[in-house]
C-alpha cells in the first residue's frame, strides 16, 4: 500500500465519523467504533531493544549499548527481529481479541535525544552523544522496525523532540533553554536525519523549550517538523505530558485550553487523558472540527499503513514460535559480544581456562538479571549472568560468588539478611587467583523519574561520576586482598571508578546492560573466544571533572566535541586483543558528498572486528565549531594478516559549521578528516599508541 493509498484509505473512514468520534480516537487508548467495524487500539507500546512489557521477547543489549557497536547494519538487523516479534505478537493478539496496552504495532521508539551530560538516567535509552552517530543508527533502528514491504511492519517513533536530556525531578514543568546554534548543531539533526529517513512517528518531550511546552510547540512542531522538513506523520504526546502543560508549566489554565493548545500545534494523538477534554474545547470554540480531522487523518493513515484495514492482514504468517528463538538468540548473543567496550588491559586478558584455579565473582551485578535488561524491557526466555557466563565457560575452574555490597545504601545487617556484604565479598576474593568485579547500577538507580532521591540519586539522575560510595568501598578492598581484579561495569553512562581501582585493576570492560545473554559474552571475552571490538558512545568523565551545571542546555564543555580538559577514557575508545593499521588514504569524490578510501590491516595474531571512524574538524572564523566531530563509521572484520580497502561516502551535511542563527555553511577555512579507530584527541592517542591519518579538503 502507498501512502496515498493509506492517506485516502484514512479520508474515508474518518469522514464518515462524527466529531465525538474523531475526538475520541485521538487517544493513545482508542475506542472501538463498532458501527464502522473500527477495533479499538491502543497506541502504546515499547520496543526499544525488544519488544516491551508484553511477555517473551528477545531482550537485546540496551540502547547506549547497541551504540556502542558503531554498527548501523547490526542495528538495523536487531530492530528488524523486533519487529518480527511484535507482529508475532501482534497477530494473537488479535486473534484472541486482546486489545490493551503493549499488544500493538507503534512503538515509542527509538530515543534520539542527545546524551549530554552523564548525570542524566535515561541516557540508557540513547545512542549516545554524538549527533551523527546517533542519526545515523536511529535512521538503522527505524528502518529494521518498519520494513521495506508494501505495508509497514511496524511504525517507529523518533523521541523526545526536542532539546531533552533531563533533569527527571523537574522535567514536567522545566523549561530547557538553548540557544539557535546548539539546538541546530547538536539537538536536531538526529530527527531530522530520522524524518528525512522515513519515520512514522515523533513524539513530544515533557519540558518546555525556549518558553513553549515541546508537545505544543509552535516553532519546533509547526514550523520546523512540520514545514521545513515536511513530516506528514503522526505526533504523539510523551505521557502526561499534556496534561502539564496547564498543571505544571501553567502554560494554559485550563484542561480544555491545554488540550487545545497541542491539537492546534499539530500533536495529533495524546499519551494521557487530556484530549478528553476536546469535548469541552470544541464546545468553546477553541479548536475547529477541521483541525480535528487533520489529526484523526494523519493517525488513521498509520493504521491503514500497518494494515489493520485489510482483509488480509500483512506478516500474518509470522508464527508465535519467532518469540526469543534460537535465531534471535544467536544474533543477542553476537550483540551483546560487540558492544563489550575493553578500557583497560595490562597484557592480563584472554585468561586462559585451562590455567585459572579459583575465580571469584564479586559485586552487586555478579547475578543481577535487572543489570541485563536496562529499562523499557522484555521477559526473555533465558537469562546468563555475569556469574552463569564464568561458570558456563571456565568449566575447569572452582568459581566463589558473592555480591559484596548493595548497589548504594550501605547498611549493618538485620535479621532478614543481606545487607552488608562487604566482608564476604573480600573473603571470596582473597581465596580467588582471578576476581571479576561485577560493579555499577541498574534502572532503579539511573533511570526514568524513579522519584527517590538520596545521597547519589535525585529522581535517577546521578549525582555523582564516580561508583556509589558502598561499591568504592568494596572494590578498593577487594583490590587490598587480590593482584589480579578484573572489572565489569554494567550501566548506561560514565563512571569513574577511582585511582586505587583502575590503577590496581588489571583488566576493565564496560558491558553496559547488555542484554540477557550479556553474562555469557562478559566470559567469553574474559576467556579470548572473541576479540572485544566495543567503542565509547560517550565520554568517560574523570569523577572530579568539572561539567557545566546539570540544568544548562548549552553544548560548551560538554561531550567529547566541546570539552574542557582531558577525558579519562573519551568518546569512540575501546582496546581489541589485535591490532590494526590504517595506511593509503585517497580523497575520491569531493563533491555533493565525500568519498574516500583506506587500507585496514589487522597486523596482530587473531581474528577481529574494527569499528573504523573519520572526524572533520574546521577552521572556521564565523562561529564555534567541535573540537572534532564525527562523520563516518564502518565495521571492518578481517582474519589476522588480512587487509581491506574500506570507502566512506560523507553526507555533507556533517562537514558544515552552524552559524549562530544556526545557519548550516561552508566552514571559512579548511576542513581535515581524519580517519582511525579512535578520534584524533590525544588521549586516544596516547591510549592506543596510534595517530590518525589525515586528509584535508
Amino acid at each position: 500500500m502507498t501512502k496515498t493509498q493509506a492517506r485516502q484509505k484514512a479520508i474515508e473512514l474518518v469522514s464518515q465519523m462524527t466529531a465525538e468520534e474523531k475526538m475520541s480516537q485521538l487517544l493513545y487508548n482508542s475506542p472501538a467504533i463498532e458501527r464502522l467495524g473500527i477495533k479499538e487500539y491502543n497506541w502504546w507500546n515499547e520496543g526499544a531493544h525488544g519488544v516491551a512489557r508484553a511477555g517473551t521477547a528477545t531482550v537485546f543489549p540496551h540502547t547506549i549499548a547497541m551504540a556502542a557497536t558503531f554498527d548501523p547494519e547490526l542495528i538495523n538487523t536487531i530492530a528488524d527481529v523486533i519487529s518480527t516479534e511484535g507482529r508475532a505478537k501482534y497477530n494473537k493478539h488479535v486473534k484472541y481479541n486482546d486489545y490493551d496496552i503493549f499488544k500493538g504495532l507503534t512503538f515509542w521508539a527509538p530515543n534520539i535525544n542527545i546524551f549530554r551530560d552523564p548525570r542524566w538516567g535515561r541516557g540508557q535509552e540513547t545512542f549516545g552523544e554524538d549527533p551523527y552517530l546517533t542519526a545515523t543508527l536511529g535512521t538503522a533502528f527505524i528502518k529494521g522496525i518498519q520494513g521495506e514491504g508494501e505495508f509497514l511492519k511496524a511504525s517507529a517513533c523518533s523521541k523526545h523532540f526536542a532539546v531533552h536530556s533531563g533533569p527527571e525531578a523537574t522535567r514536567h514543568g522545566f523549561d530547557a533553554i538553548t540557544n539557535p546554534h546548539d539546538l541546530f548543531e547538536t539537538y536536531l539533526p538526529a530527527f531530522e536525519k530520522t524524518v528525512k529517513a522515513g519515520v512514522t512517528g515523533v513524539m513530544g518531550a515533557y519540558n518546555r523549550t525556549n518558553g513553549e511546552p515541546c508537545c505544543a510547540h509552535s516553532y519546533l512542531l509547526g514550523e520546523i517538523l512540520r514545514k521545513q522538513w515536511e513530516f506528514d506523520g503522526y505526533v504523539v504526546s510523551d505521557c502526561g505530558a499534556i496534561a502539564d502543560i496547564y498543571k505544571d508549566h501553567h502554560y494554559t489554565e485550563t484542561k480544555a485550553e491545554a488540550a487545545a493548545v497541542a491539537l492546534k500545534n499539530t500533536c495529533d494523538l495524546n499519551c494521557g487523558e487530556t484530549y478528553s477534554a476536546l469535548i469541552d474545547a470544541y464546545e468553546q470554540d477553541l479548536i475547529t472540527e477541521e483541525e480535528i480531522t487533520v489529526a484523526a487523518e494523519r493517525i488513521y493513515t498509520i493504521r491503514a499503513l500497518l494494515g489493520e484495514f485489510e482483509e488480509v492482514r500483512p506478516y500474518s504468517d509470522i508464527g508465535y514460535n519467532k518469540l526469543d528463538c534460537k535465531e534471535h538468540k544467536a544474533l543477542n548473543h553476537k550483540a551483546a559480544q560487540q558492544c563489550m567496550t575493553l578500557l583497560k588491559n595490562d597484557k592480563f586478558l584472554p585468561l586462559n581456562k585451562e590455567k585459572v584455579g579459583t575465580i571469584a565473582v564479586v559485586g552487586p551485578n555478579s547475578m543481577s538479571v535487572t543489570a541485563l535488561e536496562g529499562n523499557y524491557n522484555g521477559y526473555a526466555s533465558e537469562y546468563v549472568t555475569v556469574a552463569d557466563g564464568v561458570r558456563r565457560v571456565f568449566t575447569d575452574s572452582s568459581i566463589i560468588v558473592e555480591r559484596g555490597s548493595n548497589y548504594c545504601q550501605e547498611a549493618t545487617n538485620h535479621w532478614s539478611g543481606f545487607q552488608n556484604m562487604i566482608s564476604d565479598g573480600i573473603a571470596a576474593a582473597a581465596e580467588a587467583d582471578v576476581t571479576v568485579l561485577a560493579l555499577g547500577l541498574d534502572c532503579s538507580i539511573e533511570g526514568e523519574d524513579t522519584g527517590f532521591d538520596d545521597d547519589y540519586t535525585a529522581c535517577g539522575d546521578k549525582k555523582s561520576l564516580y561508583l556509589p560510595k558502598t561499591q568504592q568501598k568494596l572494590a578498593e578492598a577487594v583490590c587490598d586482598v587480590c593482584d589480579n581484579v578484573v572489572v565489569v561495569l554494567m550501566c548506561g553512562s560514565s563512571i569513574d571508578l577511582g585511582d586505587k581501582v583502575t590503577n590496581h585493576a588489571k583488566a576493565i570492560i564496560h558491558a553496559w546492560y547488555p542484554g540477557a545473554l550479556g553474562g555469557l559474552a562478559v566470559a567469553e571475552l574474559l576467556a579470548g573466544e572473541f576479540s572485544p571490538c566495543g567503542k565509547l558512545p560517550v565520554t568517560i568523565y574523570r569523577g572530579d571533572h568539572d561539567l557545566p551545571d546539570f540544568e544548562d542546555y548549552g553544548m560548551l564543555g560538554r561531550t567529547y566535541r566541546y570539552i574542557n580538559g582531558d577525558a579519562l577514557y573519551p568518546f569512540g575508545y575501546g582496546l581489541s586483543y589485535t591490532t590494526f593499521a590504517y595506511d593509503n588514504a585517497k580523497l575520491i569524490e569531493n563533491g555533493e558528498t565525500v568519498k574516500l578510501s583506506v587500507d585496514i590491516t589487522n597486523t596482530g595474531s587473531i581474528n577481529g572486528i574494527e569499528k573504523a571512524q573519520v572526524y572533520a574538524s574546521f577552521t572556521d572564523s564565523r562561529t564555534v565549531t567541535p573540537h572534532f566531530q564525527l562523520c563516518g563509521i564502518k565495521s571492518v572484520e578481517l582474519n589476522a594478516g588480512e587487509k581491506a580497502t574500506v570507502e566512506f561516502e560523507i553526507d555533507t551535511y556533517w562537514l558544515k559549521a552552524v552559524t549562530e542563527n544556526g545557519e548550516r555553511v561552508t566552514p571559512d577555512g579548511k576542513i581535515t578528516l581524519y580517519i582511525g579507530g579512535h578520534q584524533p584527541d590525544s588521549v586516544s592517542t596516547a591510549l592506543l599508541g596510534t595517530e590518525c591519518i589525515k586528509i584535508e579538503l
